[in-house]
């Protein structure tokens, strides 16, 4: 059911914690199988993600995910991490069962969540960022 990756990125999650005083901190959910996901950006003055950490409460997959989706933004620039998406996380765990697809998209909003908060802190537009939704059955209902 489910890949070798996602197994190890459940079973030993990086990046897990919280940052003191973060750049950009983003919380994000989903009401109807109650996942919820927060992402803590160290972001320094070039734009980039020095450090990341996340705090997961949710199933298997939320947790692999979260934990992939710090893999892949930690040492980027804040446009690169913007270009991390729900697929690229699906890819990176070698997949993921059609059921647990939100888990992805959760950690992809997560990224945009801190993303926002970052560039709301400091007076800045990152092109490309649109708001972030609280809950993602929103951009599950866009994309139907």
């Amino acid at each position: 059911m489910y890949s070798e990756k996602v197994m190890d990125h459940f079973n030993n999650p990086r990046n897990v914690g919280e940052i003191e005083n973060p750049s950009g901190v983003g919380t994000v959910g989903n009401a109807k199988c109650g996942d919820i996901m927060r992402m803590y950006f160290d972001i320094d003055d070039n734009g980039i993600i020095q450090d990341v950490k996340f705090k997961t409460f949710g199933c298997g997959a939320a947790i692999a995910t979260s934990s992939m989706a710090t893999e892949l933004v930690k040492g980027k620039t804040v446009n690169e991490a913007l270009e991390v998406t729900n697929k690229a996380v699906m890819e990176a765990l070698d997949g993921l069962p059609p059921v647990k697809v939100h888990c992805s998209l959760l950690a992809e909003e997560a990224i945009h969540a801190a993303l926002w908060d970052y560039a709301q802190k400091n007076g800045i537009t990152i092109e490309g960022l649109k708001e972030p939704v609280n809950d993602i059955e929103e951009r599950l209902d866009e994309e139907e």
